[in-house]
């Protein structure tokens, strides 16, 4: 619903990251929300992926509920990406310990230039998230003991 602080950073931060025409990814996508918000706020393409199959149905039912063109979002499982996404904007809500572990294929989504967006961290946790990502997180919002970090891909990869 977006109303756990770790979602509503998530949004605030989407309302001023995404732009239009912007492709974007929502690991661990949950109910969605983050996705649709996405496209809403203009983004032309959604890759939606989560573990957990009640997690994909329900991400097609909130799109549909919000009216979101079918041709805009791709939901899929993990096991089904094959790591050249190319996003502009990839947001993960998850916990601190599966974003540590996703470290190498969530930075690996990211387009040159583009934003990785993590949420779900407590603040102690921080020095943890930075020092597993190969590029420079900050504190994009705090709230409730709750931090999103957002950190930039370089523009031309390595």
């Amino acid at each position: 619903t977006g109303t756990h602080p770790t979602t509503a950073m998530c949004l605030g931060e989407l309302a001023t990251r995404v732009q239009a025409g912007m492709r974007v990814v929502d690991f661990g996508c949950g109910s969605g929300v983050l996705g649709v918000a996405a496209l809403l706020l203009g983004a032309s393409t959604v890759l939606a992926t989560d573990t957990d199959p009640q997690a994909l149905t329900a991400t097609w039912a909130n799109a549909e509920r919000n009216g979101i063109d079918g041709g805009r979002l791709q939901v899929c499982h993990p096991e089904s990406l094959n790591g050249d996404e190319g996003a502009e904007l990839v947001v993960a809500n998850i916990l601190a310990g599966p974003l540590c572990e996703l470290a190498p294929l969530l930075s690996g989504m990211l387009a040159p230039g583009g934003t990785l967006l993590l949420s779900g961290i407590l603040l102690e946790q921080v020095d943890a998230l930075r020092a597993a990502y190969p590029l420079e997180l900050s504190v994009a919002r705090q709230q409730d003991g709750w931090v999103a970090l957002a950190g930039q891909a370089p523009e031309v990869q390595p």
